[in-house]
Protein backbone atom coordinates (compact mmCIF):
# COMPACT_ATOMS: atom_id res chain seq x y z
CA UNK A 1 0.00 0.00 0.00
CA UNK A 2 1.45 3.51 -0.83
CA UNK A 3 2.05 5.18 1.86
CA UNK A 4 3.24 9.15 3.20
CA UNK A 5 6.01 9.78 4.75
CA UNK A 6 8.06 12.96 6.13
CA UNK A 7 11.12 13.39 3.67
CA UNK A 8 13.59 14.48 6.36
CA UNK A 9 13.05 11.77 8.87
CA UNK A 10 11.34 8.99 6.92
CA UNK A 11 9.36 8.82 9.81
CA UNK A 12 5.41 7.56 8.49
CA UNK A 13 2.90 9.82 8.57
CA UNK A 14 -0.03 7.76 6.73
CA UNK A 15 -1.07 5.19 4.37
CA UNK A 16 -3.68 5.17 1.59
CA UNK A 17 -5.38 2.15 1.44
CA UNK A 18 -7.77 0.90 -0.89
CA UNK A 19 -6.12 -0.72 -3.87
CA UNK A 20 -6.40 -4.40 -4.46
CA UNK A 21 -3.01 -4.73 -6.71
CA UNK A 22 0.08 -3.43 -7.09
CA UNK A 23 0.63 0.37 -7.15
CA UNK A 24 3.06 1.80 -9.75
CA UNK A 25 3.48 5.22 -9.28
CA UNK A 26 2.67 7.46 -6.85
CA UNK A 27 2.86 11.29 -7.63
CA UNK A 28 1.31 14.76 -4.94
CA UNK A 29 0.03 17.48 -6.73
CA UNK A 30 2.35 20.66 -7.25
CA UNK A 31 0.29 22.46 -3.97
CA UNK A 32 1.23 19.09 -1.96
CA UNK A 33 -2.69 18.80 -1.20
CA UNK A 34 -3.53 16.07 -3.22
CA UNK A 35 -1.86 12.54 -3.89
CA UNK A 36 -2.89 10.06 -6.92
CA UNK A 37 -1.81 6.43 -7.01
CA UNK A 38 -1.92 4.57 -10.45
CA UNK A 39 -3.00 0.75 -9.82
CA UNK A 40 -2.17 -3.05 -10.95
CA UNK A 41 -6.10 -3.36 -10.43
CA UNK A 42 -6.90 -0.98 -13.61
CA UNK A 43 -7.81 2.15 -11.61
CA UNK A 44 -6.59 5.37 -10.61
CA UNK A 45 -7.38 6.89 -7.20
CA UNK A 46 -6.85 10.47 -6.15
CA UNK A 47 -6.79 11.26 -2.45
CA UNK A 48 -7.12 13.83 -0.02
CA UNK A 49 -2.85 14.46 1.03
CA UNK A 50 -3.62 15.85 4.71
CA UNK A 51 -7.01 14.01 5.91
CA UNK A 52 -5.79 10.33 3.46
CA UNK A 53 -9.62 10.67 2.58
CA UNK A 54 -10.78 8.63 -0.89
CA UNK A 55 -11.87 11.61 -3.38
CA UNK A 56 -11.92 10.20 -7.15
CA UNK A 57 -11.12 6.72 -8.43
CA UNK A 58 -10.70 6.26 -12.12
CA UNK A 59 -11.46 2.77 -13.84
CA UNK A 60 -9.19 1.45 -16.71
CA UNK A 61 -9.37 -1.18 -18.61
CA UNK A 62 -5.65 -2.97 -18.14
CA UNK A 63 -2.92 -2.31 -15.66
CA UNK A 64 -2.07 2.02 -15.01
CA UNK A 65 1.27 2.38 -14.68
CA UNK A 66 2.23 6.18 -14.32
CA UNK A 67 -0.35 9.42 -13.57
CA UNK A 68 0.53 13.22 -12.94
CA UNK A 69 -1.21 16.62 -12.31
CA UNK A 70 -1.18 19.81 -13.94
CA UNK A 71 0.61 22.88 -12.57
CA UNK A 72 -2.28 23.87 -11.54
CA UNK A 73 -3.89 20.58 -10.13
CA UNK A 74 -7.25 20.79 -12.75
CA UNK A 75 -5.78 17.92 -14.46
CA UNK A 76 -4.69 14.73 -14.61
CA UNK A 77 -3.11 12.66 -16.86
CA UNK A 78 -2.80 8.37 -16.75
CA UNK A 79 -0.90 5.86 -19.19
CA UNK A 80 -0.19 2.42 -19.27
CA UNK A 81 -0.89 -1.41 -20.72
CA UNK A 82 -3.75 0.36 -22.67
CA UNK A 83 -1.60 2.48 -24.81
CA UNK A 84 -4.11 5.58 -24.05
CA UNK A 85 -3.43 8.89 -22.63
CA UNK A 86 -6.11 10.00 -20.51
CA UNK A 87 -6.41 13.54 -19.08
CA UNK A 88 -9.03 13.38 -16.46
CA UNK A 89 -10.76 17.37 -15.85
CA UNK A 90 -10.60 17.52 -11.60
CA UNK A 91 -13.01 20.09 -11.58
CA UNK A 92 -15.51 19.22 -14.05
CA UNK A 93 -19.32 17.67 -12.81
CA UNK A 94 -19.55 13.69 -12.13
CA UNK A 95 -20.00 13.00 -16.05
CA UNK A 96 -17.49 15.08 -17.13
CA UNK A 97 -14.92 13.73 -14.54
CA UNK A 98 -15.53 9.94 -15.63
CA UNK A 99 -15.33 10.65 -19.36
CA UNK A 100 -11.50 11.38 -19.96
CA UNK A 101 -10.03 12.46 -23.30
CA UNK A 102 -8.59 9.42 -24.82
CA UNK A 103 -5.35 9.75 -26.78
CA UNK A 104 -4.00 6.41 -28.61
CA UNK A 105 0.20 6.83 -28.80
CA UNK A 106 -0.23 5.22 -32.26
CA UNK A 107 -3.58 4.38 -34.58
CA UNK A 108 -2.53 1.11 -36.04
CA UNK A 109 -0.75 -0.17 -32.55
CA UNK A 110 -0.86 -0.48 -29.28
CA UNK A 111 1.78 1.77 -26.90
CA UNK A 112 2.35 0.94 -23.49
CA UNK A 113 2.79 3.94 -22.04
CA UNK A 114 5.89 3.79 -19.04
CA UNK A 115 5.65 7.14 -17.74
CA UNK A 116 3.94 10.66 -18.40
CA UNK A 117 4.28 14.28 -17.50
CA UNK A 118 2.72 17.69 -17.49
CA UNK A 119 5.66 19.80 -19.73
CA UNK A 120 2.71 22.72 -19.26
CA UNK A 121 -0.39 23.64 -19.37
CA UNK A 122 -0.98 22.75 -22.68
CA UNK A 123 1.39 19.66 -23.47
CA UNK A 124 2.17 15.89 -21.55
CA UNK A 125 4.90 14.16 -22.54
CA UNK A 126 4.48 10.35 -22.17
CA UNK A 127 7.18 7.55 -22.78
CA UNK A 128 6.25 4.62 -24.47
CA UNK A 129 7.33 0.83 -25.20
CA UNK A 130 8.25 1.53 -28.29
CA UNK A 131 11.39 3.96 -27.46
CA UNK A 132 9.03 6.84 -28.49
CA UNK A 133 9.11 10.00 -26.01
CA UNK A 134 5.81 11.76 -27.40
CA UNK A 135 4.76 15.66 -26.78
CA UNK A 136 0.77 16.09 -27.00
CA UNK A 137 -1.03 19.28 -26.67
CA UNK A 138 -3.89 18.17 -24.78
CA UNK A 139 -5.83 20.76 -26.21
CA UNK A 140 -6.23 19.81 -29.80
CA UNK A 141 -8.78 17.50 -31.80
CA UNK A 142 -9.16 14.04 -31.50
CA UNK A 143 -6.46 12.14 -34.17
CA UNK A 144 -3.57 15.58 -34.23
CA UNK A 145 -0.45 13.85 -34.33
CA UNK A 146 2.31 14.66 -31.59
CA UNK A 147 3.88 17.91 -31.49
CA UNK A 148 7.03 16.67 -30.79
CA UNK A 149 8.74 13.34 -30.91
CA UNK A 150 11.84 11.95 -29.63
CA UNK A 151 13.28 8.45 -29.88
CA UNK A 152 15.71 6.30 -27.97
CA UNK A 153 16.41 2.70 -28.86
CA UNK A 154 15.02 0.76 -26.21
CA UNK A 155 12.11 0.26 -24.17
CA UNK A 156 11.66 3.67 -21.83
CA UNK A 157 11.56 2.24 -18.38
CA UNK A 158 11.72 5.82 -16.70
CA UNK A 159 11.92 9.80 -17.72
CA UNK A 160 12.06 12.65 -15.78
CA UNK A 161 11.23 16.79 -16.25
CA UNK A 162 13.44 18.75 -14.32
CA UNK A 163 12.28 21.29 -12.10
CA UNK A 164 12.67 24.26 -14.34
CA UNK A 165 11.59 22.15 -17.33
CA UNK A 166 14.73 22.14 -19.21
CA UNK A 167 16.00 19.01 -19.13
CA UNK A 168 14.56 15.17 -20.07
CA UNK A 169 15.72 12.57 -18.16
CA UNK A 170 15.22 9.17 -19.92
CA UNK A 171 16.29 5.55 -18.91
CA UNK A 172 16.01 3.20 -21.60
CA UNK A 173 17.60 -0.07 -22.21
CA UNK A 174 20.97 0.17 -20.68
CA UNK A 175 21.45 3.68 -21.06
CA UNK A 176 20.37 7.32 -20.14
CA UNK A 177 19.57 10.33 -22.58
CA UNK A 178 19.50 13.68 -21.59
CA UNK A 179 17.29 16.33 -23.61
CA UNK A 180 18.03 19.58 -23.30
CA UNK A 181 14.77 21.01 -24.09
CA UNK A 182 15.93 24.78 -24.70
CA UNK A 183 18.05 24.35 -27.34
CA UNK A 184 17.36 21.51 -29.50
CA UNK A 185 14.92 20.91 -32.36
CA UNK A 186 13.58 17.79 -30.99
CA UNK A 187 10.60 16.86 -33.28
CA UNK A 188 13.05 17.31 -36.48
CA UNK A 189 16.36 15.68 -37.67
CA UNK A 190 19.42 16.04 -36.66
CA UNK A 191 22.96 15.26 -38.46
CA UNK A 192 26.67 14.77 -36.66
CA UNK A 193 30.02 16.97 -38.94
CA UNK A 194 32.37 13.92 -39.77
CA UNK A 195 34.93 15.55 -37.10
CA UNK A 196 32.82 15.05 -34.23
CA UNK A 197 32.86 18.52 -33.16
CA UNK A 198 29.01 19.93 -34.19
CA UNK A 199 26.14 19.13 -35.52
CA UNK A 200 23.00 20.49 -37.68
CA UNK A 201 19.04 19.86 -36.33
CA UNK A 202 15.63 21.71 -37.63
CA UNK A 203 12.24 21.21 -36.61
CA UNK A 204 8.88 22.50 -36.96
CA UNK A 205 10.24 25.89 -36.17
CA UNK A 206 11.68 26.36 -39.93
CA UNK A 207 15.11 27.05 -38.34
CA UNK A 208 18.20 25.32 -39.40
CA UNK A 209 20.67 25.39 -36.47
CA UNK A 210 24.81 24.33 -35.60
CA UNK A 211 25.47 23.36 -32.42
CA UNK A 212 28.70 22.77 -30.61
CA UNK A 213 28.66 18.87 -30.09
CA UNK A 214 30.75 19.44 -26.50
CA UNK A 215 29.01 22.28 -25.26
CA UNK A 216 25.95 21.98 -27.15
CA UNK A 217 26.41 25.89 -28.17
CA UNK A 218 24.61 27.64 -30.76
CA UNK A 219 26.80 28.36 -33.23
CA UNK A 220 24.81 29.68 -35.96
CA UNK A 221 21.20 29.80 -37.30
CA UNK A 222 20.07 29.74 -40.72
CA UNK A 223 16.44 30.27 -42.51
CA UNK A 224 15.28 29.82 -45.76
CA UNK A 225 12.44 26.57 -45.29
CA UNK A 226 8.54 27.49 -45.40
CA UNK A 227 7.81 24.14 -44.25
CA UNK A 228 9.11 21.72 -41.19
CA UNK A 229 12.62 20.41 -41.27
CA UNK A 230 12.50 16.65 -40.87
CA UNK A 231 16.11 15.22 -42.20
CA UNK A 232 19.38 16.53 -42.11
CA UNK A 233 23.00 15.42 -43.50
CA UNK A 234 26.49 15.85 -43.51
CA UNK A 235 28.08 15.13 -46.85
CA UNK A 236 30.62 13.12 -46.27
CA UNK A 237 33.51 15.31 -46.30
CA UNK A 238 31.65 17.87 -43.99
CA UNK A 239 31.78 20.63 -46.38
CA UNK A 240 28.29 21.30 -46.66
CA UNK A 241 25.03 19.42 -45.79
CA UNK A 242 21.54 18.87 -46.82
CA UNK A 243 18.27 19.88 -45.10
CA UNK A 244 14.71 17.93 -46.27
CA UNK A 245 11.49 19.88 -45.42
CA UNK A 246 7.95 19.41 -45.57
CA UNK A 247 7.59 22.46 -48.03
CA UNK A 248 8.86 19.80 -50.63
CA UNK A 249 12.23 21.09 -50.94
CA UNK A 250 15.97 20.20 -50.42
CA UNK A 251 18.55 22.80 -49.51
CA UNK A 252 22.28 22.38 -49.44
CA UNK A 253 24.32 24.24 -46.97
CA UNK A 254 27.87 25.41 -46.91
CA UNK A 255 29.34 23.72 -43.33
CA UNK A 256 31.40 27.11 -43.14
CA UNK A 257 29.99 30.04 -44.99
Amino acid sequence: MPMLRDAETGDWIGTFAGHKGAVWSCRLDPAGLLAGTASGDFSVQVWDAVTGSALWEFPHKHIVKTLDFSEDSKRLATGGHEGLLRIYNLTGNEVEQQTPLTIPQRPDKKITISKCVWLDDDTVVAAGSDGGVRFWNVNSQPGEKPTRMLTVDAEIRDMELSADKSMLTVAAGNKVSFFDLTKMALEGGATLHPSGTKFVAGGSDLWVRVFDFETGAELECHKGHHGPIRCLRYAPDGNTYATGSEDGTIRLWKTDP
